[in-house]
């Protein structure tokens, strides 16, 4: 199996099926755990298996991306108490090493919305196309990441994002460069700024790029996991998911 259909079918053995031998059969045992409340490793995913199912937890998967061993999931779970709402949002990622899950990052947050623009989290195109500019387009957010998000050379930003369309899924900000803009000088003014320090993770698959970056919203630190949809070398579309990174969690192996 492909690393894409390992995961998808993990996502189905734990969320629709609940089925922990088909799991089981699916995680490395020293499954490498970063979600914020969740402890590492496959037994406790696998022990929490029939709380899941008794819950009614449900999980839609909007978007899927992969390039080599890393696969990203742009879920909506619903019925999802035993994660902290009634409806979260989430970036989940999953890197697979020997047919095996060995790895798992995400990022949820509670949906707001719709934004200014009336779009929410997870609406718009969901297709993959222009699988031969993958490395272009990675390229593109990569550098777009660290010139304006990063603040290396903020001054570029119309280099990367698009002066003719630019559609936003933040549940705060307004579609068009303008909309950017203005959010982001209403954060500064409420003591919020938002601040990149360091990108963990890019994944990038045809017109796609995902990335998992740890910075600070004022003075808290901040994960934000963002997904970019490019076409003709300029970024169109973006979603995100921003949560805050707590000081303890039941792991050692960090947010990243």
């Amino acid at each position: 199996m492909s690393a894409r259909e390992i995961v998808l079918n993990a996502m189905t053995a734990i969320f629709t099926q609940f089925d922990a031998d088909a799991a089981a059969e699916l995680l490395a045992p020293d499954y490498i755990q970063h979600n914020v409340a969740v402890p590492t490793g496959a037994a406790p995913i696998l022990g929490f298996i029939p709380a899941l199912q008794e819950s009614g937890i449900t999980v839609t998967t909007h978007r899927v991306i992969s390039e080599g061993d890393l696969v990203v999931l742009h879920n909506t779970y619903e019925n999802a108490q035993a994660f902290g709402a009634e409806t979260l949002v989430a970036f989940d990622v999953f890197r697979v090493e020997d047919g095996k899950i060995a790895e798992h990052w995400d990022n949820l947050q509670v949906p707001g919305g719709p934004n200014p623009s009336g779009r929410s989290m997870v609406d718009g195109i969901t297709a993959i196309t222009d699988l031969d500019k993958t490395a272009a387009n990675k390229a593109i957010v990569e550098a777009f990441v660290a010139n304006v998000l990063q603040g290396g050379a903020p001054e570029k930003i119309t280099d990367y994002i698009s002066t003719d369309r630019y559609l936003q899924h933040n549940p705060n900000v307004a579609d068009g460069l303008d909309g950017l803009g203005a959010a982001l000088q209403a954060m500064a003014e409420a003591g919020m700024a938002m601040r990149y320090d360091e990108t963990h993770l890019v994944v990038a698959e045809g017109n796609f790029v995902f990335t998992a970056s740890e910075g600070a919203m004022g003075d808290t630190p901040t994960a934000f996991f963002d997904l970019f949809r490019l076409e003709d070398g300029k970024i169109v579309e973006h979603w995100d998911t921003v949560s805050e990174i707590p000081s303890e969690m039941p792991h050692d192996n960090g947010k990243f």
